[in-house]
């Protein structure tokens, strides 16, 4: 088994298709994208012993909230000890690893539930679980960037796209299991926790042997990296060490942070503010709608802004989030003031597309800043910005807000300090990014260091020739080339199918945003 996850077994042939990538890492990210999805089990969780309503016994919806909350803490934490891990183990052992965590996390939250232990529940789900995303969320990164030089943005901005779009198959599934499974003495959530948790060990384990290392010094033959970002892209690569103590490290930590705030801000509190904002106009199930509305948003910029990236650049990309971000920020208190639900429908969604956007495109904007050689063990320090933020965006929309009623202000009113905070936040993001440079050739590895951390990592692998073809045919033709192709389709239809499903799905609530009761 060790020999079958080692790094060197995964070095692909030239005639391996880089196009068999992508869906291997978008399986994994489907998967883990179940933690935007984690609140439907809160009001089933909150009556677990009485069934039917809440008990004294029963866990408060304030105690299940930190489970999602342990999560994305250990997500980060899992993340930046495991970077470097990860460039020397090579992916596939690391997804093994991000499967074990995350699908056993489920089956000991199973456990803490048919128990009633809250503290089981936090250990399988929140720690166990919250390491499997972040070994699953960062093993794809590093391959992808290595694989599509030429695409940085639309690369990651693929796979990470599934982050988001596992919750729109993660909630309608978890809803459909726990009718099957709700019985006079059960809500269903401990049996739906086993299945997801056998799904995804399965699904997660399917992907990571999909994946392949491309040799050292491979490139794609009549391609390049795009040189839209002239002045911040490196000239060779730093070490993760190096970059961390580096002025552009912290620099985009606090991007990620901002923008993430920001987004994560209004992607918490989207269902009770719309309602707030609109008293009367927007019913609960409307409400809902918007909510899908927003996942397919944040989904959709993921890929959008990612691949428009490889064009802009990414500071440039980036620039756009803030300046945009901030204007539609400032315009949401006016469409409240105006009764224009439209018009709020309409900031809020683009700026939940800059939120996802931020996602996918800091991995490529990492990589044009320290080189590809440590992107995936820095990208893995850098998401301890995430956990940050996952605290501070919650914390501030839900203590302005009670500050603003505290003070007399109308619950409608309540949100507009928190959209102007964000705005203002964001014009921070905006000097931040500003102030990103290349970094210094001080701080490059020397040709001699770049060779020996190679043979450290035993990428010894010969590279193809220049001219080999990655798209499938190696040149004999045929049917070895048709089966190839075929291998592709069958990959993307694995996971095009189940996402398809759910975006179909979630667009259906999304209409009732729109239509009158």
């Amino acid at each position: 088994m060790a020999g079958l996850l080692s790094r060197e077994r995964i070095i692909a042939g030239p005639a391996f298709n880089r196009w068999l990538v992508p869906p291997a890492a978008l399986l994994i990210h489907l998967c883990i994208g179940q933690a935007y999805a984690i609140s439907v089990f809160n009001l089933p969780l909150s009556r677990a012993i009485g069934i039917t309503e809440s008990r004294p016994e029963d866990w408060k919806l304030t105690t299940l909230g930190w489970i999602y909350t342990l999560a994305i803490v250990f997500l980060g934490l899992s993340a930046a000890f495991a970077g470097t891990w990860l460039e020397r183990a090579g992916p596939r052992k690391v997804g093994v690893v991000a499967a074990s965590c995350w699908g056993g996390g489920f089956l000991i939250a199973a456990l803490g539930v048919f128990l009633h232990r809250i503290g089981l529940v936090y250990l399988g789900y929140g720690v166990i679980g919250g390491c499997g995303l972040g070994l699953g969320y960062v093993s794809p990164v590093s391959t992808l960037i290595k694989w599509f030089p030429d695409r940085r943005g639309m690369a990651t901005g693929m796979a990470i796209m599934g982050f988001g779009g596992g919750a729109l198959i993660a909630a309608p599934l978890s809803d459909a299991l726990m009718t099957r499974f709700r019985s006079a003495t059960s809500v269903g959530v401990w049996q739906t926790f086993v299945v997801l948790g056998l799904a995804y060990f399965g699904s997660m384990l399917a992907g990571a042997f999909l994946f392949r290392l491309p040799p050292p010094g491979w490139r794609p033959p009549g391609r390049s990296q795009p040189g839209n970002d002239r002045a911040v892209v490196a000239r060779g690569h730093v070490h993760v060490d190096t970059a961390v103590r580096t002025a552009q490290f912290p620099l985009l930590w606090a991007v990620l942070c901002l923008n993430v705030t920001a987004g994560i801000c209004v992607l918490g509190q989207a269902s009770p503010m719309i309602q707030e904002v609109f008293k009367g106009a927007v019913s609960p199930s409307a409400a809902a709608g918007f909510v899908g509305l927003l996942s397919l948003f944040n989904i959709g910029g993921r890929i959008a802004w990612a691949s428009l990236s490889d064009y802009l650049g990414r500071k440039r990309t980036y620039a756009v989030f803030f300046f945009l971000g901030a204007v539609l920020y400032a315009c949401v208190p006016l469409a409240g003031r105006t009764g224009s639900v439209p018009l709020f429908v309409a900031c809020v969604c683009v700026i939940l597309t800059m939120y996802g956007g931020g996602f996918a495109t800091i991995p490529a904007y990492l990589a044009d800043v320290f080189g590809t050689q440590f992107v995936g063990a820095i990208h893995g320090r850098l998401l301890t910005a995430w956990s940050m933020a996952g605290v501070l965006g919650p914390v501030l929309v839900n203590y302005l807000r009670q500050y603003q009623i505290d003070r007399g202000v109308a619950k409608a009113d309540a949100y507009n300090l928190t959209m102007e905070i964000m705005a203002c936040v964001l014009v921070a993001g905006f000097l931040c990014n500003l102030a990103i440079r290349r970094v210094p050739d001080r701080h490059y590895m020397t040709a001699e260091e770049l060779a020996a951390e190679q043979r450290r990592l035993r990428q010894s692998a010969p590279a193809p020739p220049a001219e080999a073809e990655t798209d499938g045919n190696d040149g004999s033709g045929g049917a070895p080339a048709r089966g190839r192709r075929l291998a592709v389709a069958l990959a993307w239809g694995a996971v095009g199918a189940p996402l398809a499903w759910g975006i179909a799905s979630t667009l259906g609530k999304a209409l009732l945003l729109f239509k009158r009761d």
